[in-house]
């Protein structure tokens, strides 16, 4: 089986797979948001989603996902074949050898299953992020990228060349105790950066559409014109995030996505909270600033009856040229999350496992 290449199921234009930040709704908790995560994961696996990932955030009180490794080591212990990984861990918060132990780890508990998507933002605010990488020079994070990507890289294949100050490290679980697979990387992006080292280094690479849809077709095309075969691909290879909602109802599928829309304003503005729950949101008096930007940003959700949103799944990947679409769902209820990737899965056709 390809650890990269996902194959079309049922009427899906692409590989289909799911995206989840593990939101906290306002009058839940964090358990409530991770078991619903798990029960997503599952349901994804037994309606044949082709993998499942988890994003890096910090100090974000309604996202639950600071640590997507112990979330997949959970969730791997849960289920069967599903592709499992991060989408992503932010690189520059972690030193390459720990990133190496944890993925090898995970590698371990479910071989063949597990990806290493990275980024190189903190996914955080300034302050956040120089609290974790103890630091406030944090540019330096993002300029040594590169670098820091080649030192993991050879921590996973355990080949530091003699005479490295390193040659001697292994990170274990790896190839040091015997013969093993290890986690494919996967470069993720928002911008062009990310695009262009993908491309040249012949990696997978995933862009973040569900929040910079401007920049989703010049970075998938800079991926493109920059691919170089490697040992991990003959030809390039990218999946887009998109942000998408189906419910039984149009216009409850626009009273749930408004939940989101005021999430990213009160993010956006530096008062990050909770999910509001969708009566909060309609109640909600948007500035006419924060109203232009709530339409832009509905305006990349794709959201509606299940028709809608396949019609609207069908046109982006078509549009984009995309090689897989990874759907997140955004909505105060873990009950409405699972309900939409059913009727997604149920509008495709997708088979039940």
């Amino acid at each position: 089986m390809d650890a990269i290449r996902g194959t079309a199921s049922a009427a899906a234009p692409v590989p289909l797979s799911v995206l989840d930040l593990a939101t906290v709704g306002r009058g839940r908790t964090a358990t409530h948001a991770l078991r619903t995560s798990v029960d997503i994961a599952r349901q994804a696996e037994s309606r044949s989603f082709h993998r499942y990932w988890v994003a890096e955030h910090h100090s974000m009180p309604g996202v639950a996902s600071s640590s997507p490794a112990v979330i997949l080591a959970h969730i791997a212990a849960r289920t069967d074949r599903i592709r499992l990984g991060s989408g992503g861990v932010m690189l520059p918060n972690h030193a390459p050898l720990v990133i190496a132990e944890q993925f090898g780890t995970l590698e371990a508990f479910a071989p063949g299953r597990i990806d290493l998507g990275l980024g190189r933002a903190p996914g955080t605010d300034g302050a956040t992020a120089a609290a974790l990488r103890r630091t406030e020079r944090l540019h330096e994070g993002a300029d040594d990228f590169p670098q820091q990507l080649a030192e993991l890289t050879r921590f996973l294949d355990d080949d530091f060349p003699d005479g490295h100050p390193y040659a001697r490290i292994h990170a274990v679980p790896g190839p040091v105790q015997g013969p093993s697979a290890r986690p494919p990387i996967w470069l993720l992006g928002s911008s062009g950066f990310s695009a262009r080292l993908a491309g040249t280094l012949g990696l997978p690479f995933a862009f973040a559409h569900h929040f910079s849809a401007q920049n989703t077709i010049p970075a998938l095309d800079l991926y493109r014109e920059s691919f170089r075969p490697s040992a991990v691909l003959d030809a390039p290879y990218a999946l887009i995030g998109v942000s998408a909602l189906a419910t039984d109802d149009e216009k409850e599928a626009r009273r749930q996505v408004l939940t989101g829309a005021l999430s990213m304003v009160r993010l956006r503005s530096g008062r990050p909270g909770l999910i509001p729950t969708p009566e909060e949101a309609e109640a909600y008096a948007f500035s006419p600033l924060e109203r232009e930007f709530v339409d832009g940003w509905l305006g990349n959700v794709i959201h509606g009856t299940p028709d809608t949103v396949r019609t609207g799944l069908d046109d982006l990947a078509k549009r984009t040229g995309a090689d897989e679409l990874m759907i997140t769902a955004n909505a105060h209820g873990g009950d409405v999350r699972l309900r939409s990737y059913e009727l997604i899965a149920n509008a495709y056709g997708l088979p039940r496992a």
